[in-house]
């Protein structure tokens, strides 16, 4: 049975589904799925301090390889809804462009996944296994969504061989880019403790805001490395310095920054930390009046070009005539659990409107990406046309 990915892009656009609400995106995947004869899983998971999560993991077969569609059917949310031309779940399609939440991020590509093995199904045979995994929680804390479901699958007799997960990787056209890892990502938030004080009289205060700066000035000196083969250089960006100090003669006695480190793979989250304390406490003097604390999004990774992302550039090439560049820039995906599992790379639409208002995309790009992921499932099971 067919499946028309522009009709259910838009299908699953008009679903409302912000994280962490199922907004009905995995019912409609799911009756879809099952009507072209995969077996599906529903669950939901739980964590204390966390809002439940709904997932999906549907396999069409029973034999190996088993190859593995995934991503995220929830969005973020849409913000002012008087900035949008159109609504942003309205799926509305004008001038052969797709507008709505999800559009790009990443409604369109699951409906491709679907598309494009409701092809293979239908006109080939084929040894093996398809499976698709979609998480709920991938624009939120990702602590119940992929990851979970990954750690579910070995209990279920479940066991992925490759994976190709359909985030936006195309900065500015089509075709021009995959992921073949990504950066690793940590946050921090530093307090540093002084002595509140007149500012006409400093020696008898301490002024917390001046330590926060000579501190960070230690972090931003010298940069971390230059990069490598497959990673531009590790980046730290200060991203707030909050003194709350509303008065102009007080010398402030606390102030706090946070700050951001996007680091490839010469670095752990383990070896950041102890250079962040290293850089910290020298800048510091000694003192020990300040407080870090720390969450790492996710490690870098690398999976150099091999069968599956050489199986993924060649079949975008075959549809776009352009063999896409293998990179690891942009932001975390779910992909950093994933290669815990098995091999995995990147490729879905153009990212320019993800998380903007009026988020789009060309109709066109949705029927080539259809075309490429059919492409990338003949190519892996090598399958037989069901007339011969």
């Amino acid at each position: 049975m067919p499946v028309d990915a522009i009709e259910l892009s838009r299908q699953l656009i008009k679903c409302p589904s912000v994280t962490p609400e199922e907004g009905g995106a995995l019912s409609l995947l799911q009756s879809t799925l099952e009507g072209l004869g995969f077996t599906c899983h529903r669950l939901v998971f739980s964590e204390e301090g966390t809002h439940d999560v709904d997932n999906l993991y549907a396999r069409f077969g029973e034999g190996s390889p088993n190859f593995c569609f995934a991503g995220h059917t929830d969005v973020v949310p849409p913000g002012n809804l008087n900035e949008w031309t159109h609504d942003p779940f309205g799926a509305d399609v004008v001038d052969g462009i797709l507008y709505g939440r999800g559009a790009v991020d990443m409604k369109t590509a699951i409906a491709s996944f679907v598309s494009a093995s409701a092809s293979l199904i239908t006109d080939h045979r084929f040894d093996g296994s398809l499976s698709i995994l979609i998480t709920g929680d991938e624009e939120g804390p990702a602590i119940n969504g992929t990851r979970k479901v990954l750690d579910w699958l070995p209990s279920a007799g479940e066991k992925l061989d490759a994976c190709l997960v359909g985030e936006p990787t195309n900065p500015s056209r089509f075709g021009e880019m995959m992921k073949i890892g990504r950066r690793g990502s940590m946050n921090s938030v530093v307090t540093v403790n002084g002595v509140q004080g007149h500012v006409a009289y400093p020696k008898l205060a301490d002024s917390a805001s001046h330590r926060l700066i000579r501190m960070m000035r230690a972090l931003l000196d010298d940069p971390l490395d230059s990069g490598n083969d497959y990673f531009d250089a590790s980046s730290v960006q200060v991203t707030s310095i909050d003194i709350n100090n509303p008065t102009e003669n007080l010398i402030p006695g606390s102030a706090e920054a946070r700050f951001n480190i996007r680091f490839n793979d010469m670095h752990s989250s383990d070896s950041l930390k102890n250079w962040i304390k290293e850089r910290l406490d020298k800048s510091a003097d000694g003192s020990s009046n300040y407080n870090i604390s720390t969450k790492v999004s996710g490690e870098s990774f690398i999976y150099p070009p091999g069968p599956l992302s050489n199986l993924v550039a060649e079949c975008v090439q075959q549809v776009t005539g352009e063999r896409p560049e293998m990179s690891t820039t942009g932001g975390t995906s779910d992909a950093r659990f994933v290669k815990e599992h098995c091999p995995v790379c990147e490729f879905g639409l153009v990212g320019q409107t993800m998380h903007k208002v009026d988020e789009c995309c060309k109709l066109s790009d949705i029927m080539a990406l259809t075309e490429i992921y059919k492409a990338i499932l003949e190519g892996y099971f090598c399958v037989e046309n069901k007339k011969n």
